[in-house]
């Protein structure tokens, strides 16, 4: 009788076994990025007391905070008119002693083309709010070659997005990663980008409203009140286990917090 086997993606052996803090971009403050940064603190300090280097982590965000922000994304009323990215990078610094960095800017190529400074990082993970954004990301890690180098070269990418009560994170490979001969399991060194597999899907989805809301209760019309810590928190379990096991069988998941259902996206 054959056996099938099953298939994996190895985790690449520079992020299981490195000698400086993996470098990671996390674009994007508001309902899901600022809940993945508090995980990201979390799983920084649970990898350091494994004896890995931990993260070092950049988050860019342009936004002010709002009071229609306050609530559902992690923010207190005394910081209404600072930046999302500095005053959340501000208070994980204070909280955990990092040293992590808040970009002001949109992480996008300028009007010559250029990537961003600061733009290199082996994990980029995406929490934005419109269908642009993902796919300037996209031709940014595609179109790397300006700005890799061995310590940062981009290896992976995770993103996240959600409407009212439904979501999905998928995590993709900035190109091929060498896989191990395995004798157990197939093996998939390329698990592409959000904005190839479901490319028309986002395009369609373009003309959907996604204005900034002026109240809280306007905000919990278009998007429900855990749905984003919910796909945060389920995400960066992902990415944890990525670590800490050194492989996984899922790349991703939907997730429908209505009825309580989640469906894993298999590699």
């Amino acid at each position: 009788m054959t056996t099938i086997k099953k298939t994996v993606h190895f985790t690449d052996s520079s992020v299981l076994n490195p000698t400086n803090p993996i470098t990671v971009n996390l674009i994007g403050g508001g309902g899901t990025g600022s809940k993945v940064l508090t995980a990201l603190m979390e799983m920084n300090h649970s990898m350091i007391e494994l004896g890995h280097a931990g993260l070092q982590v950049r988050l860019w965000d342009d936004d002010i905070i709002t009071s229609a922000n306050l609530g559902r994304q992690r923010f207190a009323e005394c910081e209404i008119g600072l930046y999302k990215s500095v005053a959340l990078i501000n208070r994980i610094n204070r909280w955990a002693g990092t040293n992590w960095k808040a970009e002001t800017n949109k992480f996008q190529k300028d009007s010559f083309g250029r990537v961003p400074e600061n733009a290199k990082a082996t994990i980029t993970i995406t929490c934005v709010d419109n269908v642009q954004a993902r796919f300037g990301v996209a031709e940014i890690l595609k179109n790397n070659d300006d700005y890799r180098s061995f310590y940062n070269e981009p290896k992976y990418w995770m993103d996240f997005g959600n409407s009212k009560t439904t979501g999905q994170v998928l995590f993709s490979t900035v190109g091929s990663v060498p896989q191990p001969k395995s004798e157990k399991y197939e093996t998939r060194s390329n698990l592409p980008f959000v904005t190839e597999e479901f490319g028309e899907l986002l395009k369609q989805s373009k003309t959907e409203d996604d204005t900034p809301s002026c109240s809280l209760a306007e905000a919990l019309e278009k998007q429900g009140l855990y749905i984003n810590a919910t796909l945060a928190q389920m995400g960066c379990s992902l990415l944890f286990d990525l670590f800490r096991d050194g492989l996984t069988e899922n790349r991703g998941f939907f997730l429908n917090l209505k009825n309580f259902h989640s469906q894993p996206i298999k590699v």
